[in-house]
This record gives C-alpha cells, sequence and structure tokens, in this order.
C-alpha cells in the first residue's frame, strides 16, 4: 500500500535548501504558538505524546528528538521525564544552539548536540529509551530512505522503548486526500487568509513528501515494532507512538 518503489517524484528541495530556510527561522520556532501555527492540533499532539511517552517508559534516562528544531518536544518531555539526558539532531546549527540553550534550562541532565541528517546517523544499538520525530519525516524521500531509517530507529531504542511521531501525512484514497486538503486549507485560511494558504502550500509542495498514515503504521511492524497506536488525526496530521516488544 501506499507509494510504491520507482515512482517518479518531483523535484524536491535538497538537504541543503531546507538547512537554509531553518537556519533563518530559529526565532519562529522558539515559540509553539509561531513555530507550529501551521500544523493542525500541534499543542494537542504535543501534549498527548508527553502524557503517552512518560505512561510507555516513566523510567526513561535517554532521549533522542530528531529534526528538534528549537527543542518544544524535548521540552515537553522533560517536563514529565526530567532530568533525562538528551541527544538533539538537527541540519540546523542556529536552531541546535537554541535547542541546546532551552532544553538545558528545562531540566535536561546533559544535552548533546548533533548536526546532520538522521538518514548518516550511526548510533549504537539500544542506545535510546525514547525517540521522538517532531514534522520531520516528511523530509524523507524514496521508500528505502523510510525503510532505513524506521528499521534504524528500531535498532537504536532500548527493549521497551519508543518512537512517537507528529507529522503530516496523507490519505490512501484520492477521495479522502482531497478532502484533507480541503480542510487544511480551511485552517490555513482561518490564520492568514489565501496568502497564507498559497504561501505554506507552496513550500509544502517543494519541500515535503509526506506518505500514507497507515503505510507508515505498516512499515513500522515491518521494522519489527509490536505495538503501535495512533493518538490523534485531523485534515493532514497525525500523532502516533510505537513501542519496541511485543
Amino acid at each position: 500500500m501506499g507509494i510504491s518503489k520507482g515512482v517518479c517524484m518531483p523535484e524536491k528541495s535538497t538537504v541543503a535548501e531546507i538547512r537554509e530556510r531553518f537556519d533563518n527561522d530559529v526565532e519562529r520556532f522558539s515559540n509553539l504558538e509561531t513555530g507550529q501555527q501551521a500544523a493542525m492540533d500541534s499543542a494537542l499532539c504535543l501534549d498527548l505524546i508527553k502524557q503517552c511517552a512518560a505512561i510507555a517508559n516513566p523510567r526513561a534516562t535517554s532521549l533522542l528528538d530528531i529534526g528538534c528544531g528549537a527543542g518544544n518536544w524535548s521540552i515537553k518531555l522533560l517536563g514529565k521525564i526530567p532530568a533525562m539526558h538528551v541527544t538533539l539532531l538537527d541540519l540546523s546549527r542556529p536552531m541546535l544552539d537554541r535547542a541546546q540553550q532551552r532544553v538545558t534550562a528545562a531540566g535536561a541532565s546533559c544535552v548533546k548536540t548533533l548536526q546532520g541528517d538522521v538518514r548518516e546517523m550511526d548510533f549504537a544499538e539500544e542506545s535510546f529509551d525514547l525517540i521522538v520525530a517532531g514534522a520531520v519525516l516528511h523530509h524523507l524521500r524514496g521508500d528505502e530512505e523510510w525503510q532505513a531509517v524506521f528499521a534504524m530507529i528500531f535498532d537504536w531504542l532500548k527493549p521497551g522503548g519508543s518512537l512517537w511521531v507528529f507529522d503530516m501525512v496523507t490519505s490512501e484514497s484520492p477521495a479522502v486526500e482531497a478532502a484533507m486538503q480541503e480542510r487544511y486549507r480551511d485552517h490555513l485560511r482561518n490564520i492568514g487568509g489565501e496568502e497564507m494558504v498559497e504561501k505554506v502550500l507552496a513550500y509544502i509542495d517543494k519541500e515535503d513528501s509526506p506518505r500514507p498514515l497507515a503505510w507508515q503504521l505498516d512499515l513500522l511492524r515491518q521494522a519489527g515494532f509490536g505495538r503501535i497506536d495512533v493518538l490523534h488525526k485531523n485534515g493532514p496530521f497525525a500523532a502516533y507512538g510505537a513501542i519496541k516488544g511485543g
């Protein structure tokens, strides 16, 4: 199901172009309200993931924040599971610098920053209790990249550890996808009118390559995750979690 291998995709932003955009947007992403304004129910999903991660791994000591931005996800999780050792991973050095400041102030016991692409990381197996990926996986391109990243995440988690994702998704039915996209346009219009709609959809078309939610959940099972739950879905955005173990 989903997009099959070999399907040609329109030319998308390069890693360097994505890095440059986020280098220039640190201030907005340092504020939850402005940084996630275009994503539907982002604040709700932050809270859902915070609560569920704390229930799944209440004694977690290590967190990997993939595509950490300015650190919002780590800060939220530290509010429920204090004093974790946090590894921040992002393409943007300015984002990492801001995230390090904010996550340290939020009570992390240790903060490590890594500038780079998750597809090129090589963490040791069973390194983390928790991994969070907030609005980042939609930058993956071909099926092979998605499969490889999910397999790596599975290996990086300790037994019983968990992955938590909030991201843009697509629908498998063209009719449903059209309805979800119109719902999203309405959301953007309510924020900033037609100008906002055109601006956001233009950079999504150029930069992002989201995949169907059901396809992602199937891929998690293929990677080895045994317990998978959808926490929330509204329009083209969803939050889900996966626990390593039966």
